[in-house]
C-alpha cells in the first residue's frame, strides 16, 4: 500500500503542538456560524415555509431544466420541478409572489405556471393544483431536530461502549462543530435550506464521527502498545492515520463535488453541504477531536480498566 500514501507511516508532524491555535481556530468558526444563525436565521425552501403544488402535463416529453429556467425568467425563482410519472408529467412547487390575492391563490399561480412553462410547440395543461400548508413545513422541521438530538445521543452512547467517556465527549464535540459550521455557512451566504440540505447535514455527522473513530481507534491501539506521553501517542496516531484521512475525503470529495456538478438544482443544496463538511470534518478529526482529548486528559489508565483500578488503589491511605 506504499504507493497510496500520500505522508509517509512513520512522518513526525507535531499537531500536538499547535493545538491551543487549532482550538482556538475551530471556537471561533462555531461563534461566527451562531452568529450568522442567530443574527440572518436560515432561506427556508417551501419544504419548511408552505407554498403551492402544481401538477402540469406537457404534450411531449418536456426538460426539466428549461422549464426551471422559464419560471425563473417569470419570477418563480426558488422553483421546485420534478418529473414524475412519465417525461409529459412535472411537478411544481414554489411560492406566490408577493401580493398575490389570498383567495383563491393556487388556482391564479397554477395558471401562471402554466402559462411560463409552456412554449409554442409543446404547451402545458394543469392537471391539479393545491396549497402546501406551513403546518407541514414545522413538523418537518421539528423532527429534523429531533433527529439530529437522536444522532447525537446515539454516537456518544456508542462511543462511550466502544472507548471510553472522555473519546465520546470529544468525538461528540467534533462532530457538531462541524455539522454547525455547515449550517451557519447556510445561514451566512442565505442559500436556500432545504430537506435536502438538512439530509446533507445528517450524512455530514455520520463521516465526522467515523473520520474520528479511525483515529481513536489507533489512538487506543498506541496507547496500550507504546511507551510515551500522551502528547506523543497522539501525535503518533494522527501521523498514522493522515495518508488514509486524507486520500478517503478526498476520494468522497471528488464523488459529492460530481453530484453538485451534475446533480442539477434539486440535489446542489445536498452536495454543497456534504462538500463543506466533508473538509470541515477532515480538518476537524486531525486539529480538533485529538487536541480535545489531550484537553480533557486522557491518558493510558482510560482505556486499561486494570491499571486504572491499581492507580486508584494505589491513591488509597
Amino acid at each position: 500500500m506504499k504507493p497510496f500514501n500520500v505522508f509517509p507511516y512513520d512522518s513526525h508532524i507535531n499537531f500536538m503542538r499547535v493545538r491551543m491555535v487549532s482550538l482556538t481556530i475551530a471556537a471561533l468558526l462555531m461563534f461566527v456560524a451562531i452568529g450568522a444563525m442567530a443574527v440572518n436565521g436560515f432561506n427556508f425552501a417551501l419544504d419548511f415555509t408552505g407554498g403551492v403544488g402544481v401538477e402540469l402535463r406537457f404534450a411531449k416529453p418536456v426538460e426539466v431544466e428549461a422549464v426551471r429556467s422559464r419560471l425563473a425568467a417569470a419570477g418563480y425563482e426558488n422553483a421546485q420541478v420534478q418529473s414524475f410519472g412519465t417525461g409529459t408529467d412535472l411537478l411544481v412547487r414554489l411560492q406566490a409572489k408577493e401580493g398575490a390575492a389570498s383567495s383563491k391563490v393556487a388556482t391564479s399561480v397554477a395558471q401562471d405556471v402554466k402559462q411560463a412553462a409552456s412554449t409554442a410547440d409543446n404547451p402545458a395543461e394543469v392537471r391539479s393544483s393545491a396549497e402546501i400548508s406551513a403546518q407541514v413545513g414545522k413538523e418537518l422541521r421539528d423532527k429534523g431536530i429531533l433527529a439530529l438530538v437522536f444522532v447525537v445521543l446515539g454516537f456518544l452512547i456508542y462511543i462511550s461502549f466502544r472507548f471510553e467517556w472522555k473519546f465520546a465527549v470529544a468525538a461528540i464535540i467534533a462532530t457538531l462543530h462541524d455539522v454547525v459550521i455547515v449550517v451557519g455557512w447556510f445561514a451566512l451566504s442565505g442559500h436556500e435550506f432545504d430537506l435536502t440540505v438538512l439530509a446533507g447535514a445528517l450524512s455530514v455527522m455520520g463521516y465526522s464521527v467515523n473520520d474520528t473513530i479511525v483515529v481513536f481507534d489507533r489512538v487506543r491501539e498506541n496507547f496500550r502498545s507504546m511507551r510515551a506521553t500522551p502528547s506523543e501517542v497522539l501525535n503518533a496516531s494522527i501521523n498514522q492515520t493522515l495518508s488514509r484521512t486524507v486520500i478517503t475525503s478526498f476520494v468522497a470529495f471528488l464523488t459529492v463535488l460530481a453530484l453538485y456538478i451534475y446533480g442539477g438544482n434539486s440535489l446542489r443544496g445536498m452536495a454543497e453541504s456534504q462538500m463543506i463538511g466533508i473538509i470541515i470534518g477532515t480538518l476537524s478529526s486531525i486539529f480538533v477531536a485529538c487536541p480535545l482529548l489531550m484537553w480533557l486528559g486522557a491518558s493510558k489508565q482510560d482505556l486499561m480498566p486494570k491499571a486504572r483500578d491499581e492507580a486508584a488503589l494505589a491513591r488509597r491511605p
